[in-house]
């Protein structure tokens, strides 16, 4: 007689954080959009690496040579102030804020889309919510996994992009676009993606159609873009205060002169005993106090859309039949 064998407990199974849990399931669901923002984050990363290592060598090179910062006096108002290698690193410089600024638009688009719009638009929400997922929970994963990645990328990137500023920020020719970047990367950068995603998502829950919802919230988006730019403390870019530049030419004895707007002439360079060019954009008194008042400003906007979503969706959730408690029996029929 075989002794009696003694059966194993099966094994609970883990829903969160496993591969069955709601956040997983919300990036498996959108895996392409997951891998389109990783592109873009790993992109603007390795670019801003680029500027911050050998990107930059031959414009530091060219500008310890040169200079380009040039006179503004009238007689040197006509003449051009850059050259060719200025252009070329400020063009490859702007292009991460470019992208940067589409943020935003593209997060909102994505929210009121693929994320919410269309899950409504075809039923599979509401499919969702009949099995084991509320509608609360639902919101809130679809909320917080794309919020939790924006935040990420897009802080990292104002993170690097602020110390190649602080690195590099020398090289850019002196005019608009420093100021204008300075001023449009920060905290609030990452607070505007983050409403962009808020003000998407109740678009689509308003109006539970895909295009509809796309369409609000670009035109949302694009207000607020257009806002921050003409309305205090969100002041247009011809409108900032000026940053202050420390900018001098350096002599062969140590001395800072005005840049005599040499280049590229050597002989006027030895004339005025010029060996090399310094040039640094000072700390803006401004910079700070608009940030802060610009994130709290659109933060504040944030949560207003997040909890007037959850509102709309306590409209028109289904009414769920409360399952009979364990151990009672059934009514007869």
């Amino acid at each position: 007689m075989s002794a009696p064998t003694l059966d194993r407990p099966t094994p609970v199974r883990r829903t969160l954080p496993g591969p069955d849990g709601l956040a997983w399931t919300v990036l498996r669901l959108h895996r392409t959009a997951l891998w389109v923002w990783t592109g873009y984050a790993v992109v603007s990363l390795g670019l801003l690496l680029w500027l911050w290592g050998p990107g930059s060598s031959t414009a530091q090179h060219a500008f310890d040579a040169w200079g380009y910062d040039g006179s503004q006096d009238e007689a040197h108002r006509g003449a051009s102030t850059t050259l060719p290698f200025a252009d070329t690193f400020d063009n490859v410089f702007y292009a991460p804020l470019t992208l940067t600024r589409i943020t935003a638009y593209a997060v909102a688009v994505f929210a009121a889309g693929p994320l919410i719009g269309r899950e409504l638009e075809l039923g599979t929400a509401q499919l969702a919510w009949t099995q084991s997922v509320s509608p609360v929970r639902w919101l809130a994963a679809k909320l917080a996994v794309p919020a939790l990645l924006v935040t990420v990328g897009t802080g990292l990137i104002v993170i690097l992009y602020r110390v190649v500023w602080n690195a590099r920020g020398h090289l850019l020719v002196a005019g608009i676009g420093p100021r204008d970047f300075n001023f449009s990367i920060g905290p609030a950068t990452v607070a505007n993606a983050l409403f962009g995603l808020a003000f998407g998502v109740l678009a689509a829950l308003i109006l539970r159609r895909t295009l509809p919802a796309l369409a609000v919230a670009g035109v949302g988006q694009f207000l607020v873009g257009r806002f921050r730019g003409n309305s205090w403390p969100f002041q247009g870019r011809y409108q900032q205060p000026e940053i202050p530049v420390h900018s001098r030419a350096i002599t062969s004895d140590g001395a800072e002169i005005r840049d005599p707007d040499c280049f590229p002439d050597q002989s006027c360079l030895d004339q005025h005993h010029v060996t090399g060019f310094t040039r640094e954009y000072l700390s803006s008194p401004d910079y700070w106090p608009r940030q802060l008042t610009e994130t709290g400003i659109l933060l504040g906007l944030t949560v207003l859309a997040v909890v007037a979503a959850f509102l709309v969706l306590r409209r028109y959730q289904p009414k769920h039949v409360k399952p009979n408690p364990p151990g009672t029996k059934k009514a007869a029929a």
